[in-house]
Parts: C-alpha cells; sequence; structure tokens
C-alpha cells in the first residue's frame, strides 16, 4: 500500500540543539497515529517540519508520493495537509464563521467567498459550535477555541490532518466529546497524526503509536505494545507527572 505521508530518515537542529534524529515512517490512508513521548521530545518540531514551518536538514518527506521537504505551509494546505496548533490560534477580531472561512479559503479547494461560507457553516456544525458562529473567536473560552481551531482546520477539506495536543485543558467530559468528533473525522477518510499526553485518550484512539525522546523515535507499534516497552515506560520516568499518567492510564 502506498503512504499517504512518508518521513524519511529527517533530522533537524537548532543550533547546538539536535531536535530530530533519523526520524523515519510511512502513514497509510485512513490511519490514526499516536505521537508521544516526554515533553521536549521533538513531537512538534516534528509537526513543523513535515508542516513546512521550518524543513530539516536531512531527510525527505513525502506526502502523495510528492516531495514536500522544501514547501511552505500554505503549498501543504493545498495540497491537502492541515493542522492544528498546541497553542489556540484563532483570529480573535473574527466571527467563529469567518475563521472557519479562512480555512475554505486558502486550503485544498480554495473556495470563494459563497462556498467558504457553506463550509464553515458545515463544519461548525460538525464540530458543535453552530450557535457560536456569529460569535466573535476572542470571546470563545478554550473548550470552543479549540473546537474553532479544528472547524477551521476542517474547511480546508484536508486529506491528512495534524493534531496537536488538541485535548489539553480540557475536562474530562470535554476530552470525551473531542475523542469522539476525532473519531468522527476518521470516519470521512481523513488521516490523523496526533500528539497528546491524555495517555487514555491517545492510547485508545490510535492504530499506531510512535514514541520520540530527545528527537529520537524509540519506539513504534501498537497501542498495547508500545504501553509494555520499557524503552517507553525509562523515558516518561522522568516527568513524574507524565510517568504517573503513562503508568495509569495507557
Amino acid at each position: 500500500m502506498t503512504a499517504l505521508l512518508s518521513v524519511q530518515r529527517v533530522h533537524k537542529r537548532f543550533g547546538g540543539l539536535q531536535a530530530l534524529t533519523n526520524v523515519t515512517f510511512d502513514l497509510p490512508e485512513g490511519e490514526i497515529l499516536g505521537l508521544i513521548g516526554p515533553n521536549g521530545a521533538g513531537k512538534t518540531t516534528l509537526f513543523n517540519a513535515i508542516n513546512g514551518v521550518y524543513p530539516p536538514e536531512e531527510g525527505r518527506i513525502l506526502f502523495r508520493d510528492r516531495d514536500v521537504t522544501r514547501m511552505r505551509p500554505y503549498d501543504h494546505a493545498r495540497l491537502g495537509m492541515a493542522r492544528t496548533h498546541q497553542i489556540v490560534q484563532p483570529l480573535n477580531e473574527l466571527t467563529a464563521r469567518e475563521n472557519a472561512m479562512v480555512g475554505a479559503c486558502f486550503g485544498h479547494e480554495q473556495h470563494g467567498l459563497a462556498g467558504a461560507r457553506r463550509i464553515a457553516d458545515e463544519v461548525l456544525d460538525f464540530v458543535g459550535l453552530a450557535d457560536r458562529a456569529s460569535q466573535l473567536a476572542g470571546s470563545l473560552n478554550v473548550a470552543q477555541k479549540k473546537r474553532l481551531e479544528l472547524a477551521r482546520a476542517l474547511a480546508a477539506r484536508p486529506q491528512l490532518l495534524l493534531l496537536d495536543e488538541v485535548l489539553a485543558g480540557l475536562n474530562a467530559s470535554e476530552i470525551d466529546r473531542m475523542v469522539h468528533t476525532v473519531l468522527k473525522i476518521r470516519e470521512q477518510g481523513v488521516t490523523i497524526i496526533m500528539i497528546e499526553h491524555v495517555m487514555k485518550a491517545v492510547m485508545n484512539v490510535s492504530d499506531r503509536v510512535i514514541v520520540l525522546d530527545y528527537g529520537e523515535q524509540i519506539a513504534e507499534g501498537r497501542p498495547d505494545e508500545i504501553a509494555r516497552d520499557p524503552k517507553v515506560i525509562e523515558a516518561y520516568l522522568g516527568d513524574p507527572e507524565l510517568a504517573r499518567q503513562f503508568m495509569e492510564e495507557s
């Protein structure tokens, strides 16, 4: 099976810091891939390399059989890749509908305003924000902003969706609701990579999990295999809170 995304021996440095070392994996269509690791392991750096925020010094990234290693984020969006951010970045002075319209206008299908408005209302309804469509994004609460960021990404009509800690800051009921939404997105044919620290959620939702530690890929496999891997357990022991979550929830 041809991979939708292929990450090939990717290295990334920032001055003297080796942020990623030889990261390699293929992602087939329709899969949810969990990306976990302690704080500072290189997870968001990997997203930024995949998404074109800054290219790797070594290695290649192929998306839909096309080398996108040196392309910019807007090129990735047009090809069918979208993402959310660890720290939500709504356009605060625009309404929720207008935020989602931005995704539709500049995403994979590049709709005009009429089409973008239709798609915006569709995705806002999908994520449970239809009643907030006319509300300024800056006035939404944290959970609503998370959903708005997701709606803007979905409005881009992606084939690959990168979710960076979409569950962070949510309470238990909000987490359950977001996990349900992620599974519904996959049912629509969207392939997903999900960075997450909420271990119970990411282990339950992922088909496969990759673990990074100090920028190195230390494990890859099914969630049940990862939960028993001694290297993974050891990696989390340096952060007591994450270790507790991993041991109790995975």
